[in-house]
């Protein structure tokens, strides 16, 4: 599975495409980044009135779930400018590069049209929204539903603008794939409603698993899948579908996804990650597969602050790795043993994982938290044992760090040794 860039066709950057698409990119990531400023403002303020002046502000939380629609919708858009949309590219990879160029052209494509069929449907649900009102503010709810329509409209843009940088015959192949498959879904619609509940299996099994092994971003099968039941079996309005992007996106528990993320990178950016790093080093480094004990428990540290895989690892791959390959680790060792420390991480609060499965069943998030520390210390032992037994690491003139050392980086990597317990706790106590 991988999150990396659609690949982009060879194209002078000073064609009217390429400078329509990063005046648009400029245009949307702009307010993208004020909704992140506004979103932590509205926060924090919220929690300071709240748990210090025992005053809280009614709005507070309204506003940052209408923040928190707008911002998911124009990161979607920018996603989908960079090509980092979740996406299967096993089996892409096995193809020939014109086979590669197609399944590229279906990635952009298909998501377009998804886009382009609920176009309408969302801006009705926008319309019909102006007549309910939001309960702390009083504004209209289009001012929230219209996030929906507005990312939409903007993906599409995005989309027909690297349609335009396409070649002909890659765009030939994909449109008449689709236009078979949808004169095979309304020429077979009497016997998939006939079938009745197994014409499921048919949607979400066979076109959806087909849709993510040819590569399209793994969000816009579901859609497409959903648009092709709703559309082939069912009477319901597609603006069904537009209700339910609002309401998915308007949790308040999934406005720690995008905080947490950015903890994470401020972690990376201001050195904390490294000083954690070196403190563990300046422990472990001496014996042997002790870089190996120090990744997982850096992966295990900055997890408890971050939350966000990539985030993690980028924070503490680049001070590890070239020493550990120095020592003379094998590269692909060190990959596997980093790749399993990313999914051992999962459970250690604040996951990304365990908020979005307590946002989406309805499950305590704290309890999550808590339940999920213990299973993630228990892969860390387990890997720890696999990595000194498949270690490889050359020790002659490493020397073990002298203990004024190893004060000095604790006190130095203290701030952030100290921020998974504080997070924690926050969690816990209900902040």
């Amino acid at each position: 599975m991988s999150a990396l860039s659609l690949e982009q066709p060879v194209t002078d950057d000073r064609s009217l495409a390429a400078r329509l698409e990063n005046w648009l990119g400029l245009a949307i990531e702009i307010p993208a980044a004020a909704l992140v400023v506004g979103e932590v403002v509205v926060l924090l303020a919220g929690v300071i009135m709240r748990f210090i002046f025992n005053n809280p502000i009614p709005w507070a939380d309204e506003l940052a779930s209408i923040l928190f629609l707008w911002l998911a919708n124009l990161g979607a858009a920018v996603a989908l400018r960079r090509g980092t949309h979740m996406r299967t590219t096993v089996l892409v990879g096995f193809m020939s590069e014109r086979g590669k160029a197609w399944a590229e052209a279906l990635a952009i494509i298909a998501p377009c049209v998804m886009l382009l069929i609920l176009m309408h449907p969302m801006w009705e649900y926008a319309e019909d929204e102006m007549f309910v009102q939001t309960p702390a503010l009083g504004w209209p709810n289009t001012v929230r539903a219209a996030a929906v329509a507005v990312g939409a409209a903007l993906m599409i843009a995005l989309s027909l603008l690297r349609i335009s940088r396409q070649k002909l015959v890659d765009l030939a192949g994909v449109v008449a794939l689709l236009a078979v498959v949808a004169g095979a879904m309304y020429l077979g619609a009497g016997w998939l409603q006939a079938i009745g509940n197994w014409n499921l299996v048919v949607f979400f099994g066979v076109v959806l698993g087909v849709s993510v092994l040819l590569g399209i971003p793994i969000a816009f099968c579901f859609g497409l899948a959903t648009v092709a039941f709703m559309l082939t079996v069912t009477t319901s309005p597609l603006a069904v579908v537009a209700g339910r992007f609002d309401e998915g996106m308007s949790s308040l528990i999934l406005l720690a996804v995008p905080l947490f993320i950015l903890l994470g990178h401020l972690v990376e950016m201001t050195g904390m990650a490294k000083a954690m790093v070196d403190f563990l080093a300046s422990l472990l480094g001496h014996v042997r597969g002790g870089l190996n004990y120090v990744l997982l428990g850096a992966m295990l540290l900055v997890s408890g602050i971050s939350g966000a895989k990539t985030a993690d690892m980028a924070a503490v791959a680049p001070v590890l790795l070239p020493e550990m390959k120095r020592r003379g680790n094998h590269e692909g060792e060190l990959i596997s043993l980093l790749a399993a420390s990313g999914a051992m991480a999962e459970t250690i609060p604040p996951s990304l994982v365990l908020i979005t499965i307590g946002s989406v069943a309805g499950v305590s998030i704290a309890a999550l938290f808590t339940g999920g520390i213990m299973p993630g210390i228990v892969l860390a032992v387990l890997l720890a044992i696999l990595a000194r037994w498949r270690s490889a690491e050359i020790l002659e003139g490493i020397q073990r760090a002298p203990g004024r050392v190893v004060l000095r980086t604790l006190i130095i990597a203290l701030p952030a040794l100290l921020l998974p317990i504080l997070i924690r706790t926050a969690v816990v106590e209900g902040v």
